[in-house]
């Protein structure tokens, strides 16, 4: 086969325009006429490969004739199974026709690229270069972008930058506008603005300037920061340079004034947008919806989505989630149900986050008969329920003690649900602890305990208060020893478990060399830890050593609360004299 000559780097899109202006009827015009009309026909349109089988079928049919089908052929089976998400399957095909002989081209090779990032492999898609230099395939830049953006996805956000510099400082190959996009959007979406806005900057410098989609990415990065000054004066920056703002660009704005309740600024870019023939779709006000949502303004929210529909913009599955959300949230269920039943209404199918909110809703009003009937109706209505679904139903059901219920439903998750995570565990173990289910909960941790390679803190804390809630303090203190060597740093809720049950047993010398411990490891005390402390020296009439400890608790600017205060009432009630050896309440007595 003739190979395409190159100069330099050839890029992406000039070579696919190439590869469709080759006539399918040309290309396959030489075939031996033995061959039969049905693979033909299928090489003329990929619409008819509908499965994996379909798909490997065709190639080994393809890999037998005689002549073989143009390497565009090979090209347009893999980009079809690439969509159909058969990754690994493209892997083994392109094997295949190495080991054939079949010539290959950059297109194909990107293909492969693209399909171990997608199985975030972004490591063996590296492995294919060599085979680039082996066949005189020059890298083009859709090479290093697909690169680039495997590797952002599996968040190795530094490999990424450093591959990006070496790309420009090497000359290897010369940015384009997609992959500062593909950098930048990287970058962004993990909390690192600045850097995004620099490269902006840098950007502005070279030949490759920025246009609307890069500036839009910038503005969403400093919105979503808070940044809504830097963001509104990189707007204007942008208008000066000829740059007219779109839809995105508006969106991120409105967007950043509604997280600060920003809305009569709201209503002045609503009506900017609308002069400049911009007009809101139906993400606009699905933003202003939710942060009036967000805010309990489910009245204003609704207005909003009265006014939409005047304005000839439907609502869909989003608003009517966000609307449900918002009445969950401010325990309104029957008017969540009714929006619920409206969208339905309204031709509009619930997903399982429509679900999820109606579900949570009634979980945390304790109407788990409801939460239950949603719950089958999930699986019902042909959807199936997620991890949130169970862990919601698992807590809602504990919260009011049907213990039977919860096991059936885990053991429902187990055989035919999602694989339950460190939360569902930690919800299960919380609730047998709770309701005095001592053997049950330690058998289930000590089943996780062999693979708690993904464990962390807050699901030992689970098992910590449990076992001291259920007098087990001594097994509790030695799961608190070992966390250190399983690389796990106890938190402050770690300790203030640990220093109430040592406070409740009397145990003060343990609670003083815990406290102790505690700021050793760089952990400070806060204001519950402190009430503990107190309580426990004022239950065992430690009045001086509780004076010392207010002193420092005053000195931090903590403060009592509500039981602590009445402790503190009836020992000065039984013994007046404690009163004067507080100076500090005593002078706010006297005030």
């Amino acid at each position: 086969m003739k190979r395409i000559s190159h100069n330099g780097i050839v890029p992406f899109i000039s070579f696919f325009a190439t590869s469709r202006s080759c006539s399918p009827i040309r290309a396959y015009s030489s075939y031996h006429s033995n061959k039969s009309i049905s693979v033909k026909a299928k090489l003329n349109n990929f619409e008819n490969v509908k499965c994996l089988d379909d798909a490997v079928s065709l190639f080994h049919q393809m890999v037998k004739m005689q002549p073989l089908p143009s390497v565009l052929v090979f090209c347009k089976l893999f980009k079809t199974m690439l969509n159909m998400k058969h990754y690994s399957a493209v892997i083994s095909l392109f094997r295949e026709i190495q080991k054939l002989g079949i010539p290959i081209n950059g297109f194909i090779l990107s293909i492969i690229i693209n399909s171990y990032c997608l199985m975030h492999r972004a490591d063996c898609g590296f492995s294919v270069l060599p085979i680039y230099l082996k066949n005189g395939i020059p890298f083009n830049v859709v090479t290093f972008n697909t690169l680039i953006r495997g590797i952002f996805a599996e968040n190795k956000v530094k490999d990424a930058v450093e591959l990006f510099k070496k790309l420009v400082r090497e000359k290897i190959c010369e940015p384009d506008k997609v992959m500062y996009a593909i950098v930048m959007n990287g970058l962004s979406k993990r909390g690192h603005t600045q850097k995004t806005f620099s490269l902006l900057r840098l950007m502005e410098q070279g030949n490759t300037k920025p246009d609307i989609y890069i500036y839009s990415i910038v503005i969403d990065a400093l919105c979503k920061d808070g940044n809504l000054d830097d963001a509104v004066y990189l707007l204007n920056e942008m208008k000066q340079k000829g740059i007219p703002p779109d839809i995105v660009t508006y969106n991120s704005l409105i967007d950043g004034l509604c997280r600060l309740s920003q809305w009569e600024k709201v209503k002045i870019l609503f009506s900017e947008m609308v002069n400049h023939n911009i007009y809101p779709n139906v993400r606009t006000f699905n933003i202003v919806i939710d942060g009036l949502c967000k805010e309990g303004k489910v009245e204003d929210a609704e207005e909003v989505m009265r006014h939409m529909i005047e304005k000839g913009v439907q609502p869909d599955i989003i608003t009517y989630n966000v609307i449900m959300d918002g009445c969950c949230l401010r325990g309104e269920l029957d008017r969540a149900r009714r929006a619920f039943n409206f969208m339905i209404d309204r031709n509009i199918e619930p997903d399982i986050i429509s679900y999820n909110i109606l579900i949570n809703g009634y979980c945390k009003e304790k109407k788990v008969v409801e939460a239950m009937q949603l719950f089958r109706e999930v699986s019902e209505k042909g959807s199936k329920p997620d991890i949130f679904t169970y862990n919601t139903i698992l807590q809602g059901l504990f919260e009011v003690g049907r213990i039977g219920d919860a096991k059936k439903i885990y053991s429902e998750m187990l055989s035919v649900g999602p694989i339950p995570d460190l939360y569902t565990h930690g919800t299960l173990l919380n609730g047998y602890f709770k309701y005095g289910l001592f053997e049950e909960a330690m058998s289930i941790f000590n089943k996780l305990e062999r693979k708690s390679e993904n464990a962390n803190i807050e699901f030992y804390n689970v098992v910590i208060n449990g076992l001291c809630k259920n007098g087990e303090v001594n097994k509790a203190h030695a799961i608190f020893e070992k966390l250190s060597s399983m690389g796990l740093l106890p938190n402050v809720r770690t300790y203030n478990t640990m220093i109430t049950a040592f406070c409740l047993q009397g145990l003060l010398d343990e609670t003083k060399h815990m406290l102790r411990k505690m700021e050793g490891n760089g952990c400070f005390p806060n204001n519950v830890t402190y009430n503990i402390i107190v309580q426990g020296f004022l239950r065992c009439n430690k009045i001086s050593e509780m004076t010392t400890f207010m002193k420092g608790m005053a000195g931090r600017g903590f403060s009592f609360d509500a039981t602590t205060a009445e402790l503190l009432v009836n020992v000065i009630r039984e013994n007046p004299s404690v009163f004067d050896m507080i100076p500090e309440l005593h002078t706010e007595k006297m005030k």
